[in-house]
């Protein structure tokens, strides 16, 4: 059972990264791609009627890692909860620039919706980079659980170490990697032809800067990951948008994968002592809880998966970049 709800847990974080990570790479590209209002707002359109509800696999994540793993979520949000708190005020910032950018009139209202929109989109995808280099690397856990520090740094500190530092820039390349390559698929006209070019430089410049990682590194997973993003590249450079998309998305559900399985059992390394790390058995519920959220999860999740799917079926037709005469 523990073992289920670990891979929940791992599959919710997983779909959210990946629909929401489009979501955040076209709000981030839309003001840069798009030569004039009407390109912005194509852009915008890919994602209208989506991006609300890919938001619901944060919720999923974060309420089912509360109910199956409770010590595990304590842990983190004890330790992290200022760069927690920013990312809910950047997705409420986002979430207000999405849906008032056409309820004002005017060019100037648009274009302070289009740079909030992609501030707010640069900054949750930077901060939530920081914290999966976190999660992978640890944090100061005393044997009870507890994070040790007080004030602004015991919540600082991490996000902006270097391995935090290293996870911000690498999130902000797969956003708009997988921003680049949605929009070419989304879309037509200029914007879709400047999103497969962006795709394409996008990709080989980053398999050439994993592969110099890995080599440094010696790690398997950046390797793959540098092969990922030049076969990403190399789709979106023959017109292959769709293939190219699921490239990137596959890139980036498995390095979430990595991110969460890399210690194995440990969910959440401790930096001070190894021993002190906090497992998933420990972090659990008890049996009769995770019986319980079974149960339930059985009758929501199959819904929300279809109506998500229904969703993507009914605005599955590219959106136009170009000008239409009437």
């Amino acid at each position: 059972m523990i073992t289920f709800w670990f891979s929940v847990v791992v599959l919710a974080w997983v779909l959210f990264f990946v629909l929401e990570g489009f979501d955040f790479g076209v709000g981030l590209l839309g003001p840069l791609l798009g030569r004039d209002d009407h390109e912005r707002g194509a852009a915008v359109q890919t994602i209208g009627p989506f991006w609300d509800g890919n938001e619901v696999w944060l919720v999923a994540a974060i309420g089912a890692t509360f109910a199956a793993f409770p010590g595990w979520y304590a842990a983190l949000l004890s330790g992290l909860y200022l760069p927690v708190a920013a990312v809910l005020l950047l997705l409420a910032i986002r979430g207000v620039a999405l849906e008032f950018r056409g309820k004002g009139d005017g060019l100037r209202w648009r274009r302070r919706a289009d740079a909030l929109l992609a501030l707010s989109s640069a900054g949750v995808v930077a901060v939530w980079g920081a914290l999966l280099a976190v999660i992978t690397r640890g944090l100061a856990l005393r044997p009870d659980g507890s994070v040790v520090g007080n004030g602004l740094g015991r919540s600082l500190s991490p996000v902006l170490s270097w391995p935090g530092l290293i996870g911000a820039a690498a999130a902000l390349f797969a956003a708009a990697l997988l921003g680049a390559t949605f929009l070419g698929l989304r879309t037509s006209g200029p914007l879709r032809r400047r999103a497969r070019k962006l795709a394409a430089w996008l990709g080989t410049g980053g398999a050439v800067t994993l592969v110099v990682a890995g080599i440094g590194t010696g790690s398997r997973t950046v390797l793959a990951a540098a092969a990922l993003s030049f076969v990403a590249a190399l789709l979106a450079r023959a017109g292959r948008e769709a293939w190219s998309f699921a490239a990137t998305a596959l890139g980036v559900a498995a390095s979430v994968v990595a991110v969460f399985t890399a210690h194995g059992h440990v969910v959440l390394r401790s930096t001070l002592d190894p021993a002190w790390s906090l497992t998933s058995t420990a972090a659990a519920a008890s049996h009769s809880t995770l019986h319980l959220l079974t149960v339930a999860g059985l009758i929501i999740l199959p819904g929300v998966v279809a109506y998500q799917a229904f969703s993507y079926w009914i605005f599955r037709r590219r959106v136009a970049s170009e000008r239409i005469p009437s």
